[in-house]
């Protein structure tokens, strides 16, 4: 049995940010189908650990496609040609949160929507903080704040909807897994 296979696209609209094609593939019976696709930038992301390890750092930010501000991990496209993703990660930190980070780790990496789309994200968790000037960049980010989140308080605020941004909550959630194994030792 062969698997599926990718024939190639057909650009329907190519934007600022992303292209949308349509997809033409092969069945493993050998029939075609085709499907929309978004062609989207790569992400990274970062969960920020202040000292003691019980917080982190969040944005709270105003969200476009949904009209609304969300609190999230600090991210950003992988939009400079030829910059490596961990390079990515450590500029959006010092962009967002004001932060460079002495210690900085990728722990996932995922694609958040793939029935849809192919965008990637790479997640890191940074440690080892050292406050710098944030480094704002488009109306959103120079409208956010930066708030202090207690791991603590994680589980609540899933459950009521204050966090609710896919990047977020991997990214919390793996990391306080790993601190309280690493508390735990």
């Amino acid at each position: 049995m062969t698997g599926f296979r990718h024939l190639g696209d057909r650009e329907v609209v190519t934007l600022d940010r992303l292209r949308v094609v349509r997809g033409s593939f092969e069945a493993p019976d050998g029939s075609t189908f085709e499907r929309d696709v978004i062609r989207n930038q790569e992400v990274v992301a970062i969960v920020p650990v202040l000292p003691g390890g019980t917080s982190v750092l969040l944005v709270r930010q105003y969200r476009g496609p949904i009209d609304r501000y969300l609190l999230e991990i600090p991210a950003g496209l992988c939009d400079v040609d030829g910059e490596a993703p961990e390079a990515t990660a450590r500029r959006e930190l010092v962009e967002e949160v004001g932060r460079e980070a002495g210690v900085l780790e990728q722990i996932a990496a995922y694609y958040p929507s793939a029935g849809f789309s192919d965008q990637f994200v790479r997640l890191f968790v940074a440690d080892e903080l050292t406050e710098v000037p944030a480094d704002r960049q488009g109306p959103e980010e120079l409208d956010m704040t930066v708030e202090e989140f207690p791991l603590a308080d994680l589980d609540h605020a899933i459950a009521h909807g204050t966090l609710a941004d896919s990047k977020t909550l991997i990214g919390l959630l793996l990391v306080r897994d790993a601190l309280a194994r690493t508390r735990g030792r």
